[in-house]
């Protein structure tokens, strides 16, 4: 069933991503993500998986870095945008403590030439049913806007090799995260 939102929430609490039907996971139980601006203007991202740890692919922690395809193996990941403006920065945590970070000024339209000016920090916990990872995003690699538009993600390996997609809201029949209609929660925050 696809969840594609009439309109935006706001975040103030944990909201539950659901598995695309085209990408069915009996690993993991549920996932739920959150996403609030600070006082500073930085945004603060936590995502919680419960599910079979023992069947879940997991990447060994490394050093933290920057690294491209990490949406290729279990990745939780972000899509922010301002309100007024077709750009969008996609933003991917590993568990391992690698992150990259994106500039899109449309749809899929990667700017090739954006370097980001600081590094998000992610701290990552194992559990018993799962896993918690969470992320603040300083204000410098946030669009400059008070009025931000948030999709919240996550791309699951099985050990057996197998994909699933998680989202707060699906709008099309095959996986998509950069459809902008999916990014459905609304946060108020002042720019720097």
């Amino acid at each position: 069933m696809l969840t594609c939102p009439e309109s935006f929430a706001t975040v103030t609490r944990h909201h539950t991503l659901s598995c695309h039907p085209a990408s069915p996971c009996a690993v993991v139980r549920a996932i739920e993500a959150s996403a609030i601006v600070t006082a500073s203007g930085a945004l603060a991202l936590s995502y919680r998986l419960q599910g079979d740890p023992e069947k879940i692919s997991i990447p060994a922690p490394v050093p933290p870095a920057a690294a491209d395809d990490l949406w290729q193996h279990t990745c939780l990941e972000a899509f922010v945008a301002a309100a007024d403006d077709a750009g969008y920065r996609e933003f991917n945590f590993s568990p391992a403590g690698l992150w990259a970070n994106y500039r899109f000024t449309a749809c899929r339209q990667r700017d090739p030439d954006f370097l980001p000016l600081t590094m998000p920090r992610i701290t990552f916990q194992r559990g018993a049913d799962g896993f918690r990872l969470d992320a603040v995003l300083d204000p410098e690699l946030l669009p400059a806007s008070d009025y931000l538009h948030i999709g919240l993600t996550a791309v699951i390996e099985a050990r057996d090799g197998s994909k699933s997609y998680w989202a707060l809201s699906h709008c099309a029949a095959q996986p998509d995260f950069h459809l902008r209609q999916s990014f459905s929660l609304a946060q108020q925050r002042s720019t720097p």
